[in-house]
């Protein structure tokens, strides 16, 4: 079989790009479309801010003149000069049942990023660890929450045949929105008193000092995580445009001592709840059933939780899951997931179960040395 792959060019090639997941998961009923027009600003150069330190080159596969895969390969400049090891990214991979095609874009990918002095391959990150990240290797049978991708089985042997093999694992939890466990409660007023912690909502009328706040503590708190890429200025300001018309206030917590900002939690509506009802991905007339249905979700995702290193290991992660679920169940919500989690976050880890959530999927991050 003949498999060509060449870099995306032109308005046609990322037409063909964007639109190949959408008749190739079309039968995966766990699959969740995302809107076109929302893929497609996050792949401009011009207005996604990962660009200032980035480059990437997009590749498409074709095998009998169809359009039989696809992949990114991605040179994040921060995530050099934060960790020195001169590790390159793929992401955004799709690919037909075929292992020479796999093959094929990932020999486009390593040899992009091999010309660029980079010494390792790893992914899926789309674009970083701070996007959507892993390979989903344990969990097919229940749909992704928002910004978790979701993948067949056989994706992992198309990897792994293509001289991929394990880096690390990304474990991601759940829970019905049941009260917490009463000894927990108690533990948590025991600490607020201790230590003079105070929980708190987001302030919606200072959203950009809020969302400020959120970067600030996000890079102090992730700082020592593996693979950690901080994020910029204009990076978490995009994120919060996106995510602004479905934060919940109550939802992002900050938690204080004598005023002054510690750690905080964040979670947000399970938004694929409602993307789930446009398979299409087109905005039109898809958008409309989207919106109906976002009113009605009741599912969230638990998805940033961190403390100023001098905090670890006190508690406060569990005052700041207290300040999120009691505010999610005063709310009508009745299911969480959290994470993801590193799999060797075994602090982390063991909060989660304490509090009653049991891991459920997990995905990988991959490496090939170049």
């Amino acid at each position: 079989m003949s498999v060509h792959v060449q870099p995306v060019t032109g308005r046609r090639d990322l037409a063909d790009f964007v639109g190949l997941p959408y008749p190739l998961h079309r039968g995966d009923p766990c699959w969740v479309a995302p809107l076109r027009r929302d893929v497609r600003a996050r792949l401009s150069r011009a207005r996604n801010p990962f660009f200032d330190h980035a480059e990437a080159e997009y590749f498409l596969a074709r095998s009998r003149d169809r359009v039989a895969g696809r992949i990114a390969a991605i040179h994040n400049r921060l995530h050099d000069e934060v960790h020195g090891d001169r590790v390159g990214f793929f992401g955004f991979f799709e690919c037909a049942r075929d292992p020479e095609v796999a093959a094929a874009l990932f020999e486009a990918a390593a040899g992009w990023l091999r010309a660029r002095g980079l010494a390792v391959l790893r992914g899926p990150a789309s674009f970083s660890t701070n996007d959507e990240a892993g390979l989903l290797v344990d969990g097919f049978d229940t749909p992704p929450t928002v910004m978790m991708p979701h993948n067949p089985p056989w994706y992992a042997g198309l990897v792994e045949g293509a001289g991929l093999r394990k880096a690390k694992d990304l474990l991601v939890y759940r829970r019905a929105a049941d009260p917490l466990p009463a000894r927990l409660v108690e533990a948590a007023a025991v600490l607020e008193r201790r230590h003079g912690i105070t929980v708190r909502p987001l302030d919606r009328r200072r959203f950009e000092a809020e969302v400020g706040l959120v970067r600030r503590l996000y890079n102090a708190a992730w700082e020592r995580n593996w693979g950690f890429v901080p994020m910029t200025d204009r990076e978490i300001a995009h994120l919060a445009t996106q995510l602004r018309p479905i934060v919940v206030p109550e939802l992002v917590v900050f938690a204080e001592r004598e005023g002054r900002p510690v750690g905080f939690g964040a979670a947000v509506p399970d938004l694929n709840v409602a993307l789930r009802r446009n398979p299409s991905g087109r905005l039109f007339p898809g958008i409309l059933k989207v919106w109906w249905a976002a009113r009605r979700i009741d599912r969230l995702r638990v998805l940033l939780l961190g403390t100023l290193p001098e905090w670890r290991g006190k508690g406060l992660d569990m005052l700041l899951y207290k300040g999120i679920w009691e505010a999610a169940r005063g709310k009508g919500y009745r299911w969480a997931e959290a994470g993801w989690v590193l799999e060797d976050n075994h602090a982390m880890r063991n909060g989660l179960e304490r509090m009653g959530f049991e891991r459920y999927k997990t995905y990988r991050l991959y490496d090939r040395a170049l």
